[in-house]
């Protein structure tokens, strides 16, 4: 096991495309990180760096005290599991596995006991003599996880590991990465476009768009303080709602007024004090849809518009509305009882203690 340090990394390709730029990012020893984003974010581009497929373009990266960028992958000591399983169809579920020890000259006897002892962890042991063609698809991706493992890497990579399986293998597999992460210790790195997975799965999760790093933390520092509009967006399920707003002061209280005067919006003391001192011209405000609900007016009217019903689907657990406010569309989550029609007049109120604010001009967070 190791650290792996990523300092002012960049990849450009042939015709002046940059992939990754200026990366800088440290996954700590034992950690298990999800690089999300995506498609075209660069993260599979940065993947591959680690792994040694692909040259770095400029800066440094370090497995341990090792500079590797010179390294070639068999002298890296990180293991990659395909998101394509990568499976030779001839050889057998143990043989598959083997591969690379024997590749290595690795002595039979440690082979033996090293193909069975990951074997074991992943619960195949069952199915070593079979053939890959025999089996489904969430034994091939065990049998995939094997191979990487059974090489006793530094750094483990995971692509995409479980984009080819059906909603329940998923949930079953995410629950055994986890129990595997905590059983080996090892460095970890999954890289995914599923918010789920990474969240599921994740110690911490960076964040990835255009090539740059938007932010690295925890899911509920991500989740409740998103550096950007991006990132705001990017992560929860149903994502984040957006109203373009102006800020207006009236009889000395501050008021956000919708961009096509369809809402004005009284903030509480907290936020006047953020627009205020950010001194901006115009605002993004974002609210999750869990963070607003349908309610009879109230006399102040703080944290509150009016709307329409565009939809209302009851979906079991809970309910999903989509109310127009002037010319925009948000999402609300509501309790699955609450029965709406099309055309009908609501108020919306959001939790004044989860409001977020962007620069309409950077989309960054004030």
């Amino acid at each position: 096991m190791a650290e792996l340090r990523l300092e002012h990394i960049y990849k450009t390709y042939k015709g002046g495309v940059e992939a990754v730029k200026d990366l800088n990012l440290i996954v700590k020893n034992g950690e298990f990180l999800a690089l999300l984003g995506p498609s075209g974010c660069g993260k599979t581009s940065t993947l591959r760096m680690i792994v040694g497929l692909e040259e770095i373009t400029r800066g440094e990266m370090y497995i341990g005290d090792r500079l590797v960028n010179k390294l070639e992958p068999n002298q890296r000591n990180v293991a990659l599991a395909f998101e394509t399983y990568a499976l030779y169809p001839p050889l057998s579920v143990y043989e598959n596995i083997a591969f690379n020890l024997r590749a290595k000259k690795v002595a039979p006897a440690e082979i033996d006991q090293r193909v069975r002892a990951v074997a074991t962890m992943l619960d195949i042991t069952d199915i070593l003599a079979r053939k890959p063609a025999e089996l489904g698809g969430g034994q091939k991706q065990r049998i995939s996880l094997a191979r990487a493992l059974v090489r006793d890497p530094d750094v483990f990579l995971m692509d995409e590991p479980l984009s080819h399986l059906d909603a329940a293998q998923r949930s079953h597999m995410r629950v055994e990465l986890k129990r595997l992460h905590v059983q080996t210790g090892r460095t970890t790195i999954l890289v995914t476009h599923d918010q789920l997975e990474a969240v599921a799965m994740a110690e911490r999760i960076a964040v990835m768009n255009f090539g740059v790093l938007q932010q690295v933390g925890s899911f509920e520092e991500i989740y409740n303080r998103p550096v950007n509009e991006f990132v705001a967006g990017f992560i929860g399920e149903p994502p984040m709602n957006f109203l373009a707003c102006t800020p207006v002061s009236e009889d000395g209280k501050l008021f956000l007024a919708g961009a096509d005067a369809s809402f004005k919006l009284r903030l509480p003391d907290a936020l006047r004090a953020k627009v205020e001192g950010a001194r901006v011209k115009t605002i993004d405000l974002g609210v999750r849809p869990v963070h607003m609900e349908v309610v009879a007016p109230s006399e102040s009217g703080v944290s509150e518009m009016k709307g329409a019903v565009a939809t209302y689907e009851s979906l079991g657990e809970e309910g999903q509305l989509a109310a127009t406010i002037g010319n925009a569309t948000v999402l609300v989550v509501t309790p699955p009882t609450l029965r709406l029609q099309r055309g009908e007049a609501v108020t919306l109120r959001l939790r004044p203690d989860h409001i977020h604010l962007f620069d309409a001009s950077t989309q960054a967070a004030l």
